[in-house]
């Protein structure tokens, strides 16, 4: 059985992290969704990850990827928002 109060993500790659008590560094989540959005989580335990949209529009963050600490304190995130 999953328990649903956990946030548990599987990387691109294949590795996992709980990201349940993690601190968002940084992130920009707007609705509606697309390659714009992402956010960045250091977990307790200083696993660092990166949330990115593939460009779904229903879906905030569609896959994930481990950084390491340098790279997820300075994301700067290629993609802005642009309103039709």
């Amino acid at each position: 059985m999953t328990n649903k109060n956990k946030f548990i993500i599987t990387t691109t790659n294949g590795q996992t992290a709980d990201l349940t008590n993690a601190t968002t560094l940084k992130s920009n989540n707007l609705y509606p969704f697309g390659r714009h959005n992402y956010a960045v989580y250091e977990t307790p335990e200083g696993i660092f990850v990166r949330g990115l949209n593939n460009g779904e529009r229903e879906i905030m963050l569609t896959h994930f990827e481990m950084l390491d600490e340098a790279t997820a304190r300075n994301y700067k995130h290629e993609y802005y928002r642009e309103d039709d």
